[in-house]
């Protein structure tokens, strides 16, 4: 029998570690999608990668409804917003899901490329309703008392560098690299701080701006939403801030976040982007990057993948290697992936 919740319904929270199961789910992902690396296919390879998780997800013991999806249900037949998965046992569960982060990368066989699952208890995970995009500023522990959003950014860069006790040259901000970007680019440099850019995925970006040893000491600027979310998951797990306020692209998307009731000049931090005390977060590689090695293929018929698996109450992260026999996940998945 599970843990009791607050409803007293037996099982509703969750009792055990559900990212080592979900990691079977984004090892799947990813051993699909990485038949798409550098063939320049981007929905090809999103597409093999969303097949290959809806098979193995719905076979995890859980009741659980997508949060973060891959959009509205018209837009998207699979994992979207609002779908229930999982076998339909307890624990009740809110599912963010990302089952290829950096489609782009993928497709064009650069690093960094993932897929990602985050869960939490049911009604836990912040909605971003109709904000697609949202400022994000993430840092680790030791420097979380240090971010803003209200403050320039340049600002923050020097504070943190204070913090560490070193010159702002030797603090290094991951920014996606876009043209919205652009005034706190300026301010950073006037800073005399160091800048990394990367085309895409910052959720890898954000865990190495929390984690100890990666030469990263932020991650700064406008992205996803959904991203935001699962990031955050992982930061539960491993400590460290996410600041994230949205950030609408146009006019009407402005307007239907007020109607919906959306305060615009929030700053939600990570306990208001996923709630409660158990979040898990699992992810593994596509390909090769800084965050986690990519699938490899070996001559004698199976391929490795590495992955990240996470659990907040615990505060236990654990890298995962496994090793993949192709000839038999084709058998026992139709050739969906193998």
């Amino acid at each position: 029998m599970g843990v009791i919740s607050q409803d007293n319904r037996p099982g509703s929270t969750p009792d055990r570690n559900l990212a080592l199961e979900l990691v079977r789910v984004t090892e799947a992902a990813v051993l699909a999608a990485a038949r798409w690396v550098g063939r320049g296919d981007k929905e090809a390879a999103d597409g093999a990668a969303v097949d290959a998780m809806r098979l193995l997800i719905n076979t995890v013991p859980m009741d659980g409804i997508v949060v973060i999806g891959e959009g509205e249900k018209d837009e998207a037949p699979m994992l979207y917003n609002g779908e229930e998965i999982g076998d339909g046992s307890p624990p009740r569960v809110d599912i963010a899901v990302d089952p290829l982060e950096g489609t782009r990368l993928c497709a064009q066989g650069r690093p960094g490329s993932l897929a990602v699952i985050a869960l939490a208890e049911r009604g836990s995970m912040f909605d971003p309703g109709p904000c697609v995009y949202m400022e994000k500023l993430a840092g680790g522990p030791e420097i979380a008392d240090c971010l803003s959003l209200e403050e320039p950014i340049g600002t923050v860069v020097k504070r943190v560098a204070e913090r560490r006790g070193v010159s702002p040259t030797e603090i290094t901000t991951v920014i996606l690299d876009r043209e919205r970007h652009a005034e706190g680019v300026r301010q950073i440099r006037e800073a005399g701080s160091r800048i990394r850019f990367i085309t895409d995925g910052d959720v890898s970006a954000a865990l190495l701006a929390v984690m100890d040893g990666t030469g990263v000491d932020l991650l700064w600027g406008i992205g996803g939403t959904p991203e935001g979310v699962i990031s955050a998951a992982a930061i539960k797990c491993l400590g460290g801030q996410m600041l994230g306020r949205l950030w609408p692209r146009n006019e009407d998307e402005r307007q239907a976040a007020v109607d919906a009731g959306y305060d615009l000049d929030r700053v939600l931090e990570v306990d208001d982007l996923v709630g409660g005390n158990d979040a898990f977060f699992a992810a593994s590689g596509v390909t090769d990057g800084d965050l986690l090695q990519g699938v490899r293929y070996h001559g004698a018929g199976y391929a490795t993948t590495e992955s990240l698996v996470m659990r907040s109450r615990s505060g236990t992260v654990r890298r995962i290697s496994g090793r993949h026999d192709g000839s038999k996940l084709r058998e026992v998945t139709g050739g969906l992936y193998g």
